[in-house]
């Protein structure tokens, strides 16, 4: 590990403790910051109205106004992810709804760059939908340093990750760590190798992090799987290693994918990543899988997410929103 990665270790890694709650609201007044939650939802109907309501019972009450605005934006859930965000005490924003003169492209990152026309806040913070036994720190946790340290400009959280309740046994070897497959296999070796100074984040993938909107307006958004590893790589670029923290929020929890699902995620991580290292031309952007079937393996073929969303601050209905 390079020895600038180690100071940085040091210096711009901390535990959601290190920050109380009354010295984030102290230094939110004195600087007058405002913080928009976002939550971008699919089909998260078990999940996300728990999430709405703590951080609305403990982040946005008249005792601990930390957050001013929380918004789901729901990009076509078939069941009532809508509807239960919304009774939590969301503000729900369909994806489409969003800048509409423009057509939506399938992906994640498609519904994080919208959300950036949809919000107000000085400091965004992304949360995904499909956490389990949410807890309030994994916000107050990475806007904390937002909010006390004018020289932090982007913040990811930094968790354990069990690999599903089958392992979550006290004591089990097993319990923690065992997550997060595709950081391990593809975007953990692909920093190291290409881009060392991002070596000492934990969680390079993880869905929860918040940055200043002056940043976030600034970078392009892949629109789909690769957008986390995008938003690291281009935000160490833009301001340097020393605007970029983390914060141990604890354990993370959530929904795990299958095998196959995850390789259509390696893909569009490395593909990102490729990018990144050189705009050339990917000669055939796809990835086949295979299916055991009645007849054998049947391959099937998925695109590869190649398309890219450019900094928000160039979108003429943006500019004309945030206008001084």
């Amino acid at each position: 590990m390079l020895e600038e990665v180690e100071r940085w270790l040091a210096e711009r890694s901390w535990s959601a403790a290190d920050r109380p709650l009354d010295v984030l609201l102290a230094a939110k007044r004195a600087s007058g910051t405002t913080v928009s939650v976002v939550l971008p939802a699919l089909n998260e109907e078990p999940t996300v109205g728990t999430i709405v309501a703590t951080i609305r019972r403990e982040l946005m009450s008249d005792a601990v106004p930390l957050v001013d605005e929380l918004v789901v934006v729901d990009s076509g859930s078939t069941d009532r992810t809508a509807e239960v965000a919304a009774e939590a005490g969301a503000r729900v924003v369909h994806r489409d709804e969003v800048l509409p003169s423009l057509p939506a492209l399938p992906g994640k990152g498609e519904v994080l760059w919208r959300s950036l026309l949809a919000t107000t806040g000085d400091i965004v913070c992304f949360v995904d939908a499909d956490l389990r036994e949410f807890s309030a720190d994994f916000v107050s946790g990475i806007v904390g340093p937002l909010l006390t340290d004018p020289g932090v400009h982007f913040v990811k959280a930094m968790y354990d990750r069990p690999l599903g309740t089958e392992f979550d046994v006290p004591g089990s070897a097993r319990t923690a760590g065992q997550g997060g497959r595709v950081t391990e296999l593809v975007a953990r070796p692909l920093l190291n190798l290409h881009w060392p100074q991002l070596a000492g984040f934990v969680q390079p993938l993880g869905g929860e992090y918040a940055a200043r909107r002056s940043l976030l307006e600034q970078l392009p958004f892949p629109v789909g799987y690769g957008v986390e590893l995008g938003l690291l790589v281009d935000a160490l670029h833009t301001v340097g290693l020393g605007a970029l923290a983390q914060v141990d929020v604890g354990v993370r929890k959530h929904r795990h994918q299958d095998g196959q699902a995850l390789g259509r995620m390696a893909a569009a991580i490395y593909r990102t990543a490729q990018l990144r290292l050189a705009r050339g031309h990917l000669v055939r952007p796809a990835l086949t899988q295979f299916e055991r079937t009645p007849e054998g393996f049947v391959p099937r073929t998925y695109a590869v997410d190649t398309e890219e969303r450019p900094p928000m601050a160039g979108i003429p209905e943006y500019a004309q929103r945030h206008a001084a």
